[in-house]
C-alpha cells in the first residue's frame, strides 16, 4: 500500500454525526472517498458487529452490488452497523484494504487494522489510538469557509453568541428548567450582542420554540430545520459558544474553533458524557462564563490521527 492511500470508501449507516467523523478523517488522510450508505438486513442488523454467517447477504441485493471489488485502499467506518462491513472488508481484501473503524465497536478490536475512540470509552489495545473528542473538519480553513459562506452575520452586533441544541440522551432530559439555564446564560454573556442559534435533528419542538420566544428580544438568527444550515456560519462567526451537553461531537466542533465554549448541566450526567466533560473542563476546553479565558489550544485532532494512520499504513507495507 503507499504511503498515502490512493482511494477510500466512507461506510455510513446514514447517521450524519457519525459520516460526518468518518468524512473529516478521510479529507485528513487527502484522499477522494466514496460514500457508501449501507444499511444492514436482520438478522445481522441485530448483531453487528459480531459476524453471523452469510457476510454480505447482511446487505439488500441492491447494495451488495455496491460492496464489491476492486476493494479501496482504505475503508472507514463509524458507528456499529459500519464495523460489521469494515470488518468483512479486512477479510475480503486478504489484507489489502486498511479496515478504520471509529467509536468503540465493543467486542475486541484485534478485528480492524485501526480503532479510534474517544478518550471516556475506556477501550485499549495496540491498534486502538484514543482522542479526547470526536473527530471533525473544523480548522482555520473550515471556519473561513463558513464565513464567506454566511458574510451577513458579520453585520450582527458583536458580542455574537452561539447557541447550538441538541438533543435527549439517556440521562440527559431535555427539559423547561435546561431550557431556561441556556437563556439565563445567553443573556448574560450577550452584552447587547446577538445570537445565532441552531437546532439538530434530536432537538425537541417544544423544547426550541420555548428557547426561540425567550430570545426572542435579542438580534439574530435562529435556524429550525428549514432551507440551508448555517452551521459554518455559526461557528465561524461566533465570539463565544454555549451548547447543550448531551452530544459529544458538538462540543468537540465548538472546541475546535479557539472561542470560549459554555455548557449547561441540571442534574449529574452519565458516566461517559461526564468523564467527557471533566476532561474537557481540566484542559481548559470547557469553561464557565465567569472564568477568564483559557490560553488552550483549540481541540483539533483529526490531522494528528490521520499522520499516525499513514505510518501505520506505510510500516505495515514496509
Amino acid at each position: 500500500m503507499p504511503r498515502h492511500p490512493q482511494s477510500a470508501w466512507v461506510i455510513s449507516d446514514g447517521a450524519a454525526g457519525n459520516e460526518r467523523q468518518a468524512l473529516a478523517l478521510a479529507a485528513a488522510l487527502d484522499v477522494s472517498a466514496r460514500v457508501l450508505t449501507l444499511p444492514l438486513r436482520a438478522p445481522w442488523a441485530w448483531f453487528a458487529p459480531h459476524r453471523l454467517p452469510g457476510g454480505r447477504l447482511a446487505l439488500a441485493p441492491r447494495d451488495r452490488a455496491m460492496f464489491e471489488p476492486p476493494w479501496p485502499d482504505v475503508a472507514i467506518g463509524c458507528g456499529r452497523a459500519a464495523a460489521l462491513l469494515t470488518r468483512l472488508l479486512r477479510t475480503l481484501s486478504d489484507g489489502a484494504c486498511y479496515s478504520v473503524q471509529i467509536l468503540d465497536p465493543r467486542i475486541n478490536p484485534r478485528h480492524w487494522d485501526a480503532v479510534i475512540v474517544p478518550r471516556h470509552d475506556r477501550l485499549d489495545g495496540p491498534n486502538v489510538l484514543t482522542t479526547l473528542g470526536s473527530l471533525n473538519p473544523v480548522d482555520d480553513l473550515w471556519l473561513a469557509s463558513g464565513r464567506e459562506a454566511f458574510p451577513d452575520f458579520a453585520t450582527l452586533p458583536r458580542p455574537r453568541i452561539a447557541l447550538l441544541l441538541g438533543g435527549p440522551r439517556r440521562g440527559i432530559e431535555f427539559s423547561d428548567a435546561l431550557a431556561q439555564q441556556l437563556v439565563t446564560m445567553v443573556q448574560e454573556v450577550a452584552h447587547g450582542g446577538s445570537v445565532l442559534a441552531t437546532v439538530s435533528r434530536r432537538t425537541p419542538p417544544a423544547f426550541a420554540a420555548s428557547v426561540r420566544d425567550a430570545l426572542a428580544s435579542l438580534p439574530g438568527v435562529f435556524w429550525n430545520g428549514d432551507g440551508v444550515n448555517p452551521y459554518p456560519g455559526l461557528l465561524g462567526w461566533a465570539d463565544r459558544i454555549i451548547a447543550t451537553p448531551d452530544s459529544v461531537n458538538m462540543l468537540s466542533e465548538a472546541c475546535a474553533t479557539g472561542v470560549p465554549v459554555h455548557t449547561v448541566t441540571i442534574a449529574s450526567l452519565p458516566g461517559k458524557i461526564a468523564r467527557f466533560h471533566a476532561a474537557m473542563r481540566e484542559r481548559g476546553l470547557l469553561t464557565d462564563p465567569g472564568q477568564p479565558r483559557s490560553d488552550a489550544p483549540p481541540l483539533r485532532e483529526t490531522e494528528a490521527i490521520a499522520a499516525e494512520l499513514r505510518q501505520r499504513m506505510a510500516a505495515r507495507a514496509a
